[in-house]
């Protein structure tokens, strides 16, 4: 899914045009990962002083409705991504800075084999962790406050 893809959806749908819908799926457009409500409203300040919480998580709700987006919960927050229609899939998800990879894989397979007459109609599959530039990022924040911590001895 894209911005283009989603204003069309809104559009057959009989969603209006808005402006503000048109500039929260260009956020979600230009990242690579979730978005929580507040990111998009502190990314949309300039542009619109007075947009409130309750007009993000709407035009969100109905984007997920849609399944223009996708949602998951990171840190008690919901955060939402551009919904992937082209395969089945799970994903590897940054915990600092909320970027996403795609598992090719699918453990469903394997699960299924625990209860044969269990009935699946959805799963989620989402791994938690550090990608690779927020570990070295890290590394050198926990290296300045040890060398702090000595220093100040």
């Amino acid at each position: 899914m894209n911005k283009t893809e989603a204003l069309i959806m809104l559009k057959t749908k009989g969603f209006k045009h808005t402006d503000k819908r048109e500039d929260i799926l260009e956020l979600f457009e230009d990242k690579d990962g979730y978005l929580s409500a507040k990111e998009i409203q502190t990314a949309l300040k300039d542009a619109y002083p007075g947009l409130s919480f309750d007009t993000i998580y709407r035009n969100l709700s109905l984007f997920k409705e849609l399944m223009i987006l996708e949602e998951t919960e990171l840190d008690g927050e919901k955060v939402f991504q551009f919904h992937c229609t082209e395969h089945h899939h799970h994903h590897l998800i940054c915990l600092r800075c909320g970027k996403t990879k795609t598992i090719e894989v699918c453990p469903m397979q394997d699960l299924s084999r625990l209860d044969p007459e269990f009935k699946v109609t959805g799963h989620k599959f989402e791994v938690y962790g550090y990608c690779k530039k927020c570990q070295k990022e890290m590394e050198k924040t926990d290296k300045l406050a040890e060398s702090d911590l000595v220093n100040s001895r």
